[in-house]
């Protein structure tokens, strides 16, 4: 009996972004080199796909389908990563072992046979989006600063917010630790004596949003994050997880590539 191999097409989306990566990003994935080291490989003529020898920085592989050779040695795919969201309920802390015996969001994690770390952190009483994965380059593509992967929260605050109050938030406030970058804000819904309202940030400080809505002397009552980037939590029940499609992975990849 024979198996038929996979074609591009099986494994590559309508709009080719599944899969298919930077030459470069794959052998420093599979372990041959940094990735630096990658592209100097490649411009020395080190590197074949399919049979050919590539120079060009922007080739791209897909891991299942290109056979790719340094040095004549084929180089076996990269284990596949794990990419997850977690709806995170209050009262879990952002980590995967707590000294003081808190509750955390690896108690609400299923079985996975890997080891998978959380994507930045949500303080204890923060409610919402938390990525998980075991891919270190994927998490600080989204953690780094100089990313600016939007991150996008529903807020309760205390008062009724004025405008001015709002476009404080939309230029930047100025921080302890220094001016915060310009924030999306929407004022969504006026209640007795509370406002919600959403926010985007494209910062990762801690206890951003808490101190901003502070700052313009509105204190959050409660916070929710239910996007980053293009990957919105949805109708996810509190505590529950679930794989990330492929097509969100790279959305978020683009997204840390390109800010948006």
């Amino acid at each position: 009996m024979t198996t038929k191999s996979p074609t591009r097409s099986d494994i590559v989306g309508d709009d080719g972004s599944l899969r298919a990566e930077r030459l470069q990003k794959f052998l420093s994935r599979a372990g041959v080199a940094s990735r630096r080291a990658a592209e100097e490989m490649i411009a020395a003529g080190r590197v074949r796909v399919n049979g050919e020898v590539v120079t060009a920085m922007g080739v791209k592989v897909v891991p299942e389908v290109d056979v790719v050779e340094v040095d004549g040695v084929v180089v076996a795919p990269p284990q596949t990563h794990l990419y997850l969201m977690l709806n995170k309920p209050a009262g879990y802390v952002t980590t995967l072992k707590d000294p003081l015996g808190r509750p955390i969001v690896a108690d609400l994690l299923p079985d996975l046979g890997r080891r998978v770390f959380p994507v930045g952190r949500l303080d204890a009483e923060t409610t919402g989006l938390l990525l998980l994965t075991d891919d270190g380059e994927f998490a600080q593509m989204l953690m780094h600063p100089r990313f600016h992967v939007p991150k996008t929260y529903l807020a309760r605050v205390e008062g009724h917010p004025s405008e001015r109050s709002l476009q404080k938030l939309r230029d930047g406030v100025v921080l302890a630790d220094g001016p915060t970058r310009p924030a999306d804000v929407t004022l969504l819904e006026l209640r007795e004596g509370s406002a919600i309202v959403r926010i985007t940030i494209r910062e990762g400080r801690k206890r951003q949003v808490r101190r901003m809505f502070r700052h313009v002397g509105h204190p959050v009552i409660d916070l929710h994050r239910e996007r980053i980037g293009p990957v919105a939590l949805g109708d996810l029940p509190a505590g529950a997880t679930r794989a990330l499609e492929p097509h969100e992975v790279a959305a978020l990849m683009s997204a840390a590539e390109t800010g948006a």
